[in-house]
């Protein structure tokens, strides 16, 4: 090797060896996990059981940070807007990342542009869900009720998947059905329980304990097959309404990502998602593991805008 070429060699490497250090440090402090959801949610419940079985892997504390608003585009927009080394990172929702950005007149951020998609966490049904003590035993007799005089129902707050299962149904149905937005879903079911409200449409994982202890009965789940764990609900479809839509979580960082890092983000979700005692927590709250990695997962959110764009369009749904 000639001295020129040498000396040229020795000064790439100089260069190259603070970023790749950097790149090999990671994490080199604390991880911020940003959950735009309250506590005791299902975005909360999902987060909280993966960052236990993460930080060992990574070797630094995961802080989970519930930054509620807006249906989730609050906490989205503060990682939107972080810097992009991989400290700060967030659960991205059906609400915050497929239904908000095409519900809102104003978004603060890009569902696609300002992210770094890295890998789907689950995916679930909602379930409309009544007080056993208010006579509603069925779907039929819910949509008996709207028909003669309408019928509110709550969910855990405006631009959520949530919010906009009602709105399908009541189109669906031909019945009148009155939104009550709440800052979370703990409230909305309290007020369910307590018989202040007549029913809720609410993601499964969040309502599961309440549909066990008997407080609350689910009536109709939103995807097409039954869920195992309520094989005796049944689908919105089987009624022979047009209602159909998962519900889902994944885990996103900012945009501008250093490859490696991405990289190792992805691994670590991955090995989580597939831990027996992981899968054994999620399946009993009703939760299928994502198996959706960068590419795959950045798709399905496209998808999603795509698909509520036309369905907002179509039933002219505006947040309330």
């Amino acid at each position: 090797m000639t001295p020129r070429l040498t000396r040229r060699v020795l000064a790439l490497s100089a260069i190259a060896a603070p970023a790749l250090h950097a790149q090999a440090a990671f994490p080199e402090r604390p991880i911020r996990w940003i959950i735009n959801f309250p506590p005791g949610g299902a975005a909360d419940i999902l987060t909280r059981i993966l960052a236990e079985q993460i930080g060992a892997s990574l070797g630094q504390p995961i802080v989970p940070e519930n930054r509620p608003g807006a249906g989730g585009m609050l906490g989205a927009d503060i990682v939107a807007k972080a810097r992009g080394d991989g400290h700060v990172v967030l659960t991205s929702s059906a609400a915050s990342h497929g239904i908000g950005p095409v519900l809102y007149a104003q978004v603060p951020y890009d569902p696609l542009a300002d992210f770094t998609h890295l890998h789907l966490i689950g995916s679930f049904p909602s379930v409309l869900a009544v007080n056993p003590a208010g006579g509603i035993t069925d779907l039929a007799g819910f949509l008996a009720r709207a028909r003669a005089g309408g019928m509110h129902y709550g969910s855990g707050g405006n631009g959520t998947l949530n919010h906009l299962l009602g709105q399908l149904l009541g189109r669906a149905a031909g019945v009148e059905l009155t939104h009550v937005p709440y800052r979370g879903s703990a409230p909305a079911m309290t007020d369910v329980i307590a018989g202040n409200l007549p029913a809720l449409m609410e993601s499964l994982p969040t309502i599961q304990g309440h549909l066990r202890g008997g407080r609350l009965r689910a009536i109709a789940q939103s995807e097409g097959q039954r869920d195992a764990t309520l094989p005796d609900v049944p689908s919105f479809r089987e009624a022979g309404l047009a209602v159909e839509a998962s519900n889902w979580f994944g885990f996103s960082a900012p945009a501008g990502l250093a490859p490696g890092v991405a990289a190792r983000w992805q691994a670590v979700i991955a090995t989580a998602l597939a831990a027996p005692a992981v899968r054994e927590r999620l399946a009993g709250i009703g939760v299928r593991p994502g198996g959706l990695a960068m590419a795959e997962y950045t798709a399905l959110i496209g998808g999603e805008l795509a698909r509520w764009r036309e369905v907002i369009r179509a039933g002219n749904i505006r947040a309330d």
